[in-house]
């Protein structure tokens, strides 16, 4: 499902936020980021105090999230997103194995604002975070 949402961010001036706890998946991840053109990624890993880490970076244009992390998972990590005046606003899109369409509708209900299936397909992730940096909301399954 794609729908328009927020204005376009150039890739090369998006701030990304990846919360991911498997190092391999967030190299993956900064690689495939850095291909479609985003400059500037961070890194945490844990849902655990995502808040004040994103305090810290200048802005923050889109979260990638993984939903199974140490400590606090992405879903509660995404409440208190949601209940910062500063990033309540904040793409939030879940990045997660749980691939399937319970955990999607979970995730909608939650209020994330999109969903990409893990593993990541290479060839189509950074085609998607050029969508999602446009505006459009990406629920996908996988391949």
């Amino acid at each position: 499902m794609v729908s328009t949402n927020k204005s376009p961010i150039d890739p090369k001036d998006a701030d990304v936020l990846v919360v991911e706890d498997n190092v391999a998946n967030f190299v993956l991840v900064a690689r495939l980021l850095a291909y479609a053109g985003v400059k500037n990624c961070e890194w945490k890993t844990t849902g655990w105090g995502v808040v004040d880490f994103a305090k810290t970076m200048p802005k923050v244009d889109l979260i990638l999230m993984d939903l199974r992390l140490p400590h606090e998972d992405g879903y509660e990590a995404l409440r208190q997103l949601r209940a910062d005046p500063r990033l309540q606003e904040t793409t939030v899109v879940a990045v997660t194995a749980q691939a399937n369409p319970t955990e999607m509708k979970k995730a909608q209900e939650a209020g994330f604002d999109g969903f990409i299936a893990k593993p990541i397909d290479a060839d189509y992730f950074p085609q998607q975070v050029l969508q999602i940096l446009s505006g459009e909301k990406i629920w996908d399954l996988g391949r």
